[in-house]
């Protein structure tokens, strides 16, 4: 059992909440059993070690048995251990370790998608996590990550994704410009989120088409050259008093009118 909370095995895993270990190992870390079930599920290749409680393990059996399976070592460690190694405060018993995985941007638009989400400086880990979210729960094809987008990795936005991280292709570290450019030679309209838009209920009939959403900065948005790059530019209307909308709800709409209209048109 592991149970020294200072043993450079238990600094090497804490350190991948800092990006730079992350960027340097091509780890990162997944906290809580949720997360680890479903990379065991979804991507077991990916997964390098998982570290638990006993407790943690007779609570959740199954974790235990598809690690098993998948050849991935289980150490046993001490509560103190999972707390050092964890970015929560309430781990749950269960920390795992996994390999970095981004698709190519090529391997993106080679498979015909019909629904991508761009995401353009998106600072907020946990806007960004809930975008991959819901383009997971959309039935999106992609997520591509442009500019200085938070690092996907982040254990903010892992833990955000609820597991999504590990069921739709992500793209990381590109220019929007060659994003755009691709996703047109695929027959993708780019279609930006901006307030400054047209009113997106006149041009809602576009959406049945293959669809690229373009979600710019929390704060400013998306810059001119930026909103230059799409085909268009639609914004949601506010019926009530509020000011705005959050960036991944407004995300979380785009993508759900985009997948209705395109399953009622096919």
């Amino acid at each position: 059992m592991l149970e020294n909370p200072r043993s450079p095995r238990v600094r090497a895993v804490a350190k991948l909440t800092k990006r730079s270990a992350r960027q340097e190992t091509g780890l990162f870390l997944l906290e809580g059993p949720q997360a680890a079930r479903e990379a065991l599920a979804f991507r077991p290749d990916t997964l390098v070690e998982v570290f638990a409680t006993p407790s943690a393990m007779e609570r959740h059996q199954d974790i235990r048995d598809g690690a098993k399976d998948a050849g991935v070592e289980i150490v046993l460690t001490t509560e103190a251990v999972l707390d050092a190694m964890a970015d929560t405060v309430t781990p749950q018993g269960i920390v795992a370790v996994a390999r970095q995985s981004p698709t190519s941007l090529r391997d993106v638009f080679a498979a015909g998608p019909r629904l991508v989400a761009i995401c353009e400086e998106v600072r907020d880990p946990g806007n960004l996590g809930t975008i991959i979210r819901a383009a997971d729960a959309a039935g999106a094809d992609a997520v591509v990550l442009t500019g200085r987008t938070v690092d996907p990795y982040n254990p903010k936005v892992v833990r955000a994704t609820t597991g999504s991280l590990f069921h739709l292709p992500i793209a990381v570290g590109l220019e929007l410009s060659t994003v755009v450019e691709r996703a047109h030679e695929a027959g993708l309209r780019v279609i930006a989120a901006d307030v400054g838009g047209d009113d997106f209920l006149a041009r809602r009939d576009l959406l049945a088409e293959p669809t690229a959403w373009l979600f710019g900065n929390e704060a400013r948005g998306l810059d001119e050259s930026s909103r230059g790059l799409a085909d268009l530019a639609l914004r949601l209307p506010i019926y009530g008093r509020a000011e705005s909308l959050n960036l991944a709800t407004a995300a979380s709409v785009c993508l759900y009118e985009t997948a209705f209209a395109q399953r009622a048109g096919s």
